[in-house]
């Protein structure tokens, strides 16, 4: 599957805070970055990082009746992306998950689907057909925003090897993304 100026790729949530040993951390995460920036060199019609960017006392935290322990609050070394995932190739790094009452795990919109980010007009514009999606985690925003994607009639592909699981098995993630319409492949199939 050649990349083409057509193709976006979408950097989920590479942030301090879900790598090992932050707030959330993730088995394995920190493993992903030089996948990741080998991904960056490809010809990809845009290149996009997403960052959790939570004002202090979301809603989505324990602390507040939350599933998550706090994380990613706004201005934190927790909420910056990771230190080594080169972001010279990036046409724009979103920020979400800012509504103190709402979530976003979609880089496309709020979980409530009412506050878009203005993510599918960047990728109109640039003439984007097909979404790459890889990151941080799997189970959660990756699948969130790859399923998004495909609902907003773009077509979908998340890269399995290069993105990370926070609770739920692989591929169960593998199976309920390609039950929405997402291509599940692995780095080599590019």
């Amino acid at each position: 599957m050649p990349i083409s100026p057509q193709d976006a790729l979408i950097i989920v949530d590479m942030q301090n805070d879900f790598l090992p040993g932050g707030a959330l951390g993730i088995a394995g995460a920190d493993r992903l970055i030089p996948t990741l920036n080998t991904l960056l060199d490809q010809p990809f019609g845009a290149s996009i990082a997403t960052q959790d960017w939570h004002p202090a006392g979301h809603c989505s935290f324990t602390p507040q009746g939350g599933p998550w322990p706090t994380h990613c609050v706004q201005g934190t070394q927790g909420a910056e992306l990771a230190a080594l995932l080169r972001t010279d190739t990036l046409c724009a790094i979103l920020r979400k998950g800012m509504a103190q009452a709402v979530d976003s795990y979609s880089a496309f919109t709020d979980n409530n689907g009412q506050n878009p980010t203005g993510l599918a007009g960047l990728l109109r514009e640039r003439g984007i057909k097909r979404v790459i999606v890889c990151g941080l985690a799997l189970d959660v925003c990756v699948a969130d925003t790859a399923l998004a994607a495909q609902k907003l009639g773009f077509e979908s592909v998340v890269l399995a090897d290069a993105s990370a699981s926070a609770q739920e098995d692989p591929t169960q993630v593998a199976n309920r993304l390609r039950a929405g319409g997402v291509s599940v492949l692995t780095i080599t199939a590019l």
